[in-house]
């Protein structure tokens, strides 16, 4: 078995250190770890990115793209989980079960990893807009609500110190001057000729997602029937299924699928309010699982190899 190089620049955040402690394990792979007192010395960091066959950036926004700047290896495979490249043209999105998608991601050297957010909305969206179900000019809504573990080291010590504010024992809305930074990939993976009304909320859990899309009726050319049969058969492969469930007696919980890697979509309510709904790990398919799975078809690999399925959420 030929052993690849992996080297993870911005090791110690959040999606990082995920990355780190899932691939540390595999015999396939071998990791370059710089010496602390280097980890951000730029000649250092560039020698580890050209030297390597795979380099992870979970980096923020403009870090991410210096160190794509200084890159000269052409061989090196470059896996963005900031939100600099998402719609940035030469980067191949990293959602492969979108159609035409898992070719792209196999064949590219620059792949940008989606936003837990976008990764809810867009599986919800983009196959009914795909297909024309729902039209490109649809003004839609989205309703996100995460563990606090996605918003990185800073938001989990505040959620797990001692005496913390009491305001964050309840649900917090955020993102409130409709600027989200994943809305972009949200209507450009969509084709969507305006991004949705955006309502992110973080809870005192630590991982988990749901992203509800709720639409009327005449929003939809279909039946809530139609719809479950178009994800039914949209989804065949990769690490996102439809959910047959009924439910867990009339709940829906977001850490149904916390510490695992697949993402499970379902249409709910009736036939005249659909509730589209992904569920999933913002850990998982939402950062650190969602790029290993783009790894791994990068380098030939089964694209769930080193990842956890749990199925039917």
């Amino acid at each position: 078995m030929k052993t690849r190089s992996v080297f993870i620049n911005g090791a110690s955040g959040t999606t990082g250190l995920n990355i780190f402690k899932r691939l540390s394990s595999r015999e396939d792979l071998s990791l370059i770890v710089l010496p602390d007192d280097k980890r951000k010395d730029p000649a250092f960091v560039k020698d580890a990115m050209d030297r390597s066959d795979i380099t992870f950036l979970c980096l923020p926004d403009e870090a991410s793209r210096q160190a794509v700047a200084m890159l000269e290896n052409p061989d090196t495979v470059v896996i963005d989980t900031s939100t600099a490249h998402r719609t940035a043209p030469g980067w191949a999105y990293g959602f492969p079960e979108l159609t035409g998608r898992r070719d792209m991601i196999r064949t590219s050297k620059r792949v940008a990893n989606p936003g837990c957010h976008a990764t809810g909305f867009i599986s919800l969206v983009a196959p009914l807009t795909e297909n024309g179900l729902v039209a490109p000019d649809a003004k839609l809504t989205c309703f996100s609500l995460t563990g606090y573990s996605g918003g990185g080291k800073k938001m989990i010590a505040e959620y797990e110190a001692e005496g913390r504010d009491p305001l964050l024992d309840a649900p917090r809305q955020y993102g409130l001057s409709q600027t989200h930074k994943h809305l972009p990939e949200m209507a450009a993976l969509c084709g969507l000729a305006s991004a949705p009304v955006f309502c992110p909320v973080v809870a005192p859990f630590f991982e988990g997602m749901e992203v509800t899309v709720p639409l009327f009726a005449e929003q939809v050319k279909g039946s809530p029937e139609d719809l479950k049969a178009l994800y039914r058969d949209y989804y065949r492969g990769g690490m996102v299924e439809y959910d047959e469930a009924d439910g867990e007696n009339g709940f829906l919980s977001a850490g149904a699928l916390a510490g695992f890697d697949n993402l499970s979509v379902s249409v709910r309510g009736n036939g005249e309010r659909i509730l589209l709904i992904a569920r999933f790990d913002n850990l998982g398919k939402g950062a650190s699982g969602a790029a290993i799975q783009n790894m791994n078809i990068v380098l030939g690999l089964p694209e769930d190899l080193g990842l956890v399925r749990k199925t039917n959420g």
